[in-house]
C-alpha cells in the first residue's frame, strides 16, 4: 500500500520523506490556504516546490466546475511537472474530463467520492486514483470502510486498473483497516503515519534494554 500525506505544509512533506515511507502527496485549495498559499502564481509554484520534493505523485486539484474550465485548468497543472496528477471532483463534468485526460495520457485523481458508483463511473472514465472520503463518511455515522470494500470488490470483478486511494483518514486504525482491505493508497495527516510507529511495549522493552546495557557497561 502507497503512503501519501494530505497536506501543503513542506516540513511536513520533509519530514515523511525522510521517514523513508512516503510515495507522494495529495493536497487541495484548502489545504493550500492553510499554509498562505494564495495567488495563482503562488499556488502553482507551491505545487512544482512539492514536486521537488518527493519522488512519486502529487495530486493538483482544479478549481473550474465546468468541462473546459476542468480542461484548461488541468491541462496547466500538469505541464507544470511529471510528477503532477489532475485531481477532479466527482461530477459529471469531472468525469467527462477524466475521460479527456485518461485519453492524453495525463493522470488523474477523481475526489469527492461517497458511493461505489461513482467509483465505479471513475474506473470506466480511465482515472488513475479514485478518493472515497472514508473520515467524512464516518463523521455522518456511515462507514466508511464498508465503501473501500465494496469499490475493492468491484473493481476487482472487472480487472479495472483505477487505484483505490483512500482520503480524508483521521488516524492510524484508519490506515491498518485501509490496509486490510486492500486500498492501494491511503492518504492522511503525519500524525497517522506517526501513530503507526507507537507501542507500548515497545517503548518499554527499548526502556528495559537501554537499562540493562547501562549496568552491564558502567
Amino acid at each position: 500500500m502507497k503512503f501519501f500525506i494530505d497536506t501543503a505544509n513542506l516540513a511536513q512533506i520533509k519530514e515523511a520523506h525522510a521517514l523513508g515511507v512516503l510515495d507522494g502527496v495529495t493536497t487541495n485549495p484548502s489545504l493550500m490556504a492553510k499554509e498562505g498559499i494564495t495567488g495563482k502564481n503562488s499556488i502553482l509554484k507551491h505545487y512544482v516546490d512539492i514536486c521537488n520534493l518527493v519522488d512519486g505523485d502529487v495530486s493538483a486539484e482544479v478549481n473550474a466546475l465546468d468541462f473546459d474550465g476542468m480542461v484548461k485548468e488541468g491541462e496547466e497543472l500538469a505541464d507544470l511537472h511529471d510528477q503532477i496528477v489532475v485531481k477532479l471532483p466527482m461530477t459529471k463534468e469531472g468525469v467527462m474530463a477524466a475521460k479527456y485526460f485518461s485519453d492524453k495520457g495525463i493522470k488523474t485523481n477523481v475526489t469527492l467520492v461517497f458511493s461505489a458508483g461513482q467509483a465505479l463511473l471513475a474506473a470506466k472514465a480511465g482515472a488513475t486514483y479514485v478518493s472515497p472520503f472514508i473520515g467524512r463518511l464516518d463523521d455522518i455515522s456511515t462507514d466508511g470502510l464498508a465503501l473501500i470494500e465494496e469499490i475493492r470488490l468491484i473493481y476487482d470483478n472487472y480487472g479495472y486498473e483505477t487505484q483505490i486511494l483512500a482520503a480524508s483518514v483521521r488516524h492510524t486504525m484508519h490506515i491498518v483497516n485501509c490496509a486490510k482491505i486492500g486500498a492501494d493508497v491511503i492518504t492522511g495527516p503525519l500524525s497517522a503515519i506517526h501513530g503507526l510507529l507507537k507501542h507500548p511495549l515497545t517503548d518499554i522493552g527499548l526502556a528495559q534494554f537501554v537499562a540493562d546495557f547501562e549496568k552491564g557497561n558502567k
